[in-house]
């Protein structure tokens, strides 16, 4: 069994390999420049490794790809085994990765969701608050005849927990 970092540098160096392969080396034309190399994953025994690749292009072009790098999956097994110059050199899997799809769906989401927001924001130009300012101030009533402060006050001054005479000493509270 392999250690991390081990299987994490032949991870690397096949998916450098492979792609220097696909674009130089190869003359299968299903495999043109529209082949990218976007990740490698190899097992903890390095038997096995993972490649995965996007296609630019159409569904017709992904195909073509497809069978290309099977046909091709020999002779870049072989090139990787002769850049790495271990014992056994892991067999190639080729997987399509959904990484363009994904992002294309990403995309379509913050489009819908900034035309929403534009949508919202044309609405609400033209919008006012209803009712007044402040719906719970009665008529003739100012911030300094309010009932709630002249409450309080009468509280604290007749000596309630927390008032200016209770304060401190200890009384009539529980210690």
């Amino acid at each position: 069994m392999a250690d991390n970092a081990r299987a994490k540098r032949l991870a690397d160096l096949i998916r450098e390999v492979v792609a220097e392969k696909l674009h130089r080396g190869i003359k299968d034309p299903r495999l043109g420049t529209h082949v990218t190399v976007t990740d490698t994953r190899v097992t903890g025994d390095l038997r096995e490794a993972t490649v995965f690749y996007t296609v630019y292009g159409d569904d017709e072009d992904r195909a073509a790809a497809a069978a290309g790098l099977e046909s091709a999956k020999g002779v870049l097994r072989s090139a990787v085994g002769a850049a790495a110059g271990i014992k056994h050199t892991p067999s190639l899997t080729f997987v399509p990765d959904a990484l363009p799809e994904n992002a294309k769906t990403i995309d379509d989401l913050l489009a819908r969701a900034r035309a929403s927001d534009e949508e919202v924001r044309k609405t609400s130009s033209g919008a006012a608050y209803a009712g007044e300012a402040d719906p719970y101030r009665k008529p003739g009533e100012g911030a300094e005849n309010s009932t709630d402060s002249a409450e309080h006050t009468e509280h604290t001054e007749k000596g309630a927990p927390g008032g200016p005479e209770g304060a401190g000493r200890g009384e009539g509270g529980d210690v």
